[in-house]
């Protein structure tokens, strides 16, 4: 067994990660019950241990959701995925571990498969972690070699548990995030092709060269041109041949351009996007292989199986199928021009990897498949070193310290798309542990567009609909670009833990610059909330200084001590369905 160790001494953090190796002739011995984390942790004072969690994506109002549980002596809390994406249903591979010693660590698991954690009290002040793979039972045959998960530790002191996690998310930028030139980057400001369209259109199966070359050009003629022209799911051959049956879900693994919508591929796409300054992002799902499809044609021998589902899943822990993925796409990437990759993964792939497990070698599968995922996205990243990866599956649900190190979830849940409740609590439980991450804006009222905003955003306005007004796009955008950078410093959710899923609350959180003690506070109140005035308490301030506090909706501007700010200030909004911005600043 070896173990590589990393310490990051400026954020009080620790990761690593265990790898097997069988230097033998014949194969080893069973391999069983393998804890990446066996840890106990014991404090100056007792229990309860306060942890807090949150919600994985299922597509629902609650993805991401805060949770919190408090544990005694003899209480645990299992944790783990549905079907083997990382952040699938209720499981989440990121935690903080509060104690009552004012001090605690937050917990972080990389591995894009199927985890599990354990938390447990053994005594008053002590508390014990598990982590590791659920389902692991092999021997390794002569000179194989495999990885486990990673996991990272942070500690933390103070009272406020926040300092945790913002300790934790600025390590997240420093240390495991995508890099380009070697500074950490911002997720951009995207933009469609009018999604959608007339039934039985869907995504962009109607979408042609043509159509989307005009819309680029309403893009730059309005003055909203996105940072980022995305072409999500339809582009693919056959994906539009609905009289037969056939729609871009069920011909996937026909990775080439419709020759009669693109003639010429997508290279004219992406050559206008760059004309006009703008880089092209396309989807892809290379993972999951339908029936009847080119590649099920080509290379069955590559394909994962599993009884009654119409999908192969292509096993990247086969070499051959490794190697031949990275020189396919990548070539198809180099050859249309595209500058940012979308993948998407809507299939749980659990039982794909169970099903295809030797004898005697239960879990062997999900090693080297997600061992050839990991290997995938390096190719393609050093191969593109100004390239970012999205990251989708089924929005959210492979979130975790590995892929966070090479990705973002530029759409972080299928929730029904635009409904502004849902998205304000995906922001509110997110932001907690990963500042990379964005959803979509579908309309231009404050309240929409600003329960949308997070550090990145994908803009979906339709500008072939009545109704819609270029110049209020106009100032989403600038009221946009204003608010972003703030999502990358401090974060403090002004609401609480308790359940914001309602139509009937406020909905309220602060960011904060603490290099110069600007910074925003966005809150929502909702539409069948009855309550005017709602108080928050501010983190991170000057207790001493004063504040002028700006009112972004009407100009208006006052000014509060920090002593105020911290000990108890009243946003009023004078209606339901309405948000409010201010920013403060010191004097």
């Amino acid at each position: 067994m070896e173990c590589d160790v990393k310490g990051y001494p400026q954020y009080g953090a620790v990761d690593w990660t265990l790898h097997f190796v069988n230097h033998a002739e014949s194969n080893s011995a069973q391999i069983s019950d393998v804890k990446t984390a066996d840890i106990s942790f014991s404090t100056s004072a007792k229990g309860p241990f306060r942890i807090h969690y949150a919600e994985g994506s299922t597509g629902a109002r609650h993805d991401f959701a805060p949770r919190m549980a408090d544990l005694q002596t003899g209480d645990s809390l299992y944790r783990a995925p549905h079907g083997g994406r990382s952040s699938s249903h209720g499981g989440f591979p990121f935690f903080n571990i509060e104690t009552q010693a004012q001090c605690g660590a937050m917990v972080a698991i990389g591995w894009t498969g199927q985890w599990y954690s354990l938390i447990k009290p053994v005594s008053a002040s002590m508390v014990h972690l598990d982590t590791g793979l659920e389902h692991f039972n092999a021997y390794l045959k002569p000179g194989e070699r495999i990885r486990m998960a990673s996991v990272c530790l942070l500690f933390w002191e103070g009272a406020d548990r926040m300092i945790g996690h913002n300790t934790f998310r600025r390590f997240m930028l420093a240390h495991r995030s995508r890099k380009i030139g070697g500074k950490p980057v911002f997720y951009p400001m995207s933009g469609g092709f009018n999604w959608g369209d007339p039934a039985p259109c869907n995504e962009y199966t109607c979408v042609t060269t043509e159509y989307a070359i005009a819309l680029m050009q309403r893009s730059k003629m309005f003055g909203i041109l996105p940072e980022v022209f995305w072409m999500d799911a339809g582009w693919s051959e056959h994906a539009d041949e609905y009289e037969k049956g056939r729609n871009w879900y069920n011909t996937a693994g026909t990775w080439r351009p419709d020759k009669i919508r693109y003639e010429y591929g997508l290279r004219p796409v992406a050559d206008y996007a760059h004309k006009l300054g703008s880089k092209f992002m396309v989807w892809f799902e290379p993972e999951r292989v339908a029936a009847g499809s080119e590649w099920a044609q080509a290379h069955p021998e590559w394909l994962l199986s599993k009884d009654g589902d119409a999908n192969f899943l292509l096993n990247l822990g086969e070499p051959d199928a490794l190697k031949w993925l990275c020189q396919y796409m990548g070539d198809f990437m180099e050859e249309s021009g595209i500058d940012y990759y979308r993948q998407d993964f809507n299939i749980e792939p659990l039982g794909f990897w169970r099903q295809a497990d030797e004898p005697k070698r239960m879990g062997i599968t999900e090693v080297k498949y997600i061992e050839g995922l990991y290997a995938y996205w390096d190719y393609l990243l050093e191969r593109f070193p100004d390239m970012l990866i999205d990251n989708c599956a089924s929005g959210g649900r492979r979130l975790d310290y590995e892929t966070s190190l090479r990705s973002a979830p530029l759409w972080r849940t299928d929730y029904q798309y635009s409904e502004p409740m849902g998205y304000q609590c995906h922001t509110y439980g997110l932001n907690l542990y990963l500042p990379q991450h964005g959803t979509g804006a579908y309309y231009v009222d404050r309240f929409d567009f600003r329960s949308s905003m997070s550090s990145a955003v994908v803009f979906n306005w339709k500008f072939t609909q009545a109704g819609q007004s270029f110049l209020d796009m106009q100032k989403c955008i600038e009221e946009y670009k204003e608010v972003r950078p703030y999502y990358y410093e401090d974060y403090y959710p002004l609401s609480g833990m308790g359940d914001l899923t309602g139509n009937d609350c406020w909905l309220a959180y602060q960011l904060h610059k603490p290099s110069d003690q600007t910074g925003y506070v966005v809150a929502f109140r909702r539409p069948e909330n009855k309550e005017n005035d709602y108080t928050v308490r501010l983190s991170g301030l000057n207790a001493a200084r004063m504040y002028v506090i700006t009112c972004k909706d009407t100009g208006k501007t006052f000014e509060k001590s920090g002593a105020e700010l911290l000990n108890g200030f009243t946003l009023h909004i004078d209606k339901p369905r309405a948000s409010l911005l201010l920013k403060y600043v010191p004097q």
